[in-house]
């Protein structure tokens, strides 16, 4: 079998994290694979390598329309003849459709990873380019059911293919834990040590006079660890995860907040940061390579967007055991069941966030543990990647009329990533 991605990007983000994942799949079953980007690709691109994909660029520039890569894709298309391809992301998507009027596809299927692709004009686009599609999948049962009620696809070409995660590469490890946590700042007692420098370690009560917790009110003496990881732009909103956190430090000081991504909105999210006295607490990472390890030096996970699909991040927190906080959108409530394995709240809610914050903060370690637990036997039993290749296997296979034999083992740099 021969098929063919197409995407927007190829960056260190929740839809290229999947395109490899499958990758990784179809290549362990000698399917020949290719992968073409509209923009230069930037990420996973030794590993890429290593499975023995040929990656093309279409030389597109980012937000920059050019009618020159129809004839570009076309041509790939030419040469190849693929059986199936697979287009990711609202530009690929378009892009892939409309090259249809000029060379022969014989399935193409386009995978959304949002509720919200960017506004009416690309919800039209969807619909103008409907018949040239023959399946549209998108990663949560609510964003399939907000594109078949808004009519962007029709119930019968609409199909829910969730994200996967693979969960083997998220084991504990209490070493690497400790190791990261020095690494970045946290250091055993950070409440007394504060208070040794002089530092405040208490700002305010809870709501029934309850006194703010500190180690000497029996907290671990390790800080606690909030992780967020997402690209700088609004729709993630952190702003109001930086609201949130500002006040629920005033119960929880001895806490701090790791942000793992960039973006253009990272010097805005810098300077409030320092404008609500947070700058000490606050650690904005870059780009992160290493999330399983990251996940591990965390305590918990907060996810304050606006709108989602179904975040690749939240998969790697409930595989990482972590108590989760995130707003009630998109595909979130899916992964997150408010009260099992963390806490679902309002977008645009800082109060609400904070509270929530506040609540996982309290619970005794090993009451978290638990909650962490329930994450990651839920994240097993719906969204491990063998259950998730195995589904796009299957439709490929159905699609193209070709059985691919079983999996080979790959190299273990191949599985890396």
């Amino acid at each position: 079998m021969k098929l063919l991605f197409v995407i927007t990007g190829f960056d260190y983000a929740g839809a290229e994290n999947q395109v490899l994942l499958l990758c990784r799949e179809l290549r362990a079953r000698d399917c020949e694979v290719r992968l073409v980007t509209m923009i230069p690709p930037v990420a996973y691109l030794e590993e890429l390598k290593e499975l023995g994909i040929e990656v093309v660029s279409l030389g597109m520039k980012k937000g920059v329309p050019d009618p020159r890569a129809i004839c570009r894709l076309t041509s790939l298309i030419r040469r190849m003849r693929p059986d199936v391809v697979h287009s990711h992301l609202v530009h690929a998507n378009i892009l892939a459709r409309v090259t249809r009027l000029f060379v022969r596809i014989p399935f193409l299927v386009c995978t959304a990873h949002n509720v919200n692709e960017g506004g009416w004009r690309r919800e039209l686009l969807y619909r103008l380019t409907d018949p040239l599609g023959d399946l549209l999948t998108n990663v949560s049962q609510e964003a399939v059911r907000i594109y078949t009620e808004r009519r962007i696809a029709p119930a019968r070409k609409t199909r829910l293919m969730e994200n996967g995660i693979d969960l083997s590469r998220f084991a504990e490890d209490p070493r690497q834990r400790r190791q990261l946590r020095a690494e970045l700042g946290v250091e055993q007692g950070g409440a007394c040590e504060a208070e040794e420098r002089g530092e405040e370690v208490r700002a305010g009560t809870g709501g029934e006079g309850e006194q703010a917790v500190v180690e000497s009110a029996g907290l671990p003496q390790e800080p606690f660890v909030w992780l967020a990881a997402g690209r700088f732009v609004p729709e993630k909103d952190y702003p109001a995860m930086l609201l949130a956190y500002a006040e629920a430090r005033q119960r929880f000081a001895n806490s701090v907040l790791w942000i793992a991504g960039i973006g253009p909105e990272r010097p805005r999210i810098e300077q409030l940061a320092a404008e609500l006295g947070l700058s000490a607490y606050v650690r904005i990472l870059g780009i992160r390579t290493d999330m399983p390890a990251l996940m591990q030096a965390a305590d918990g996970f907060v996810l304050s967007s606006k709108w989602e699909g179904l975040p690749i991040v939240l998969l790697e927190a409930c595989a990482s055991r972590l108590p989760i906080v995130a707003t009630a959108v998109g595909g979130n409530a899916e992964v997150v069941l408010d009260g099992v394995n963390g806490h679902l709240v309002p977008a645009a809610e800082p109060a609400a966030l904070a509270r929530a914050m506040e609540q996982v903060t309290a619970l005794p370690p090993e009451e978290r543990r638990a909650m962490g637990q329930r994450g990651w036997e839920h994240a097993a039993a719906h969204y491990d990647i063998s259950r998730v290749t195995g589904k796009w296997i299957e439709l490929y296979e159905q699609a193209s009329g070709r059985k691919l034999p079983s999996a080979r083992m790959l190299s273990k740099e191949a599985h890396k990533g």
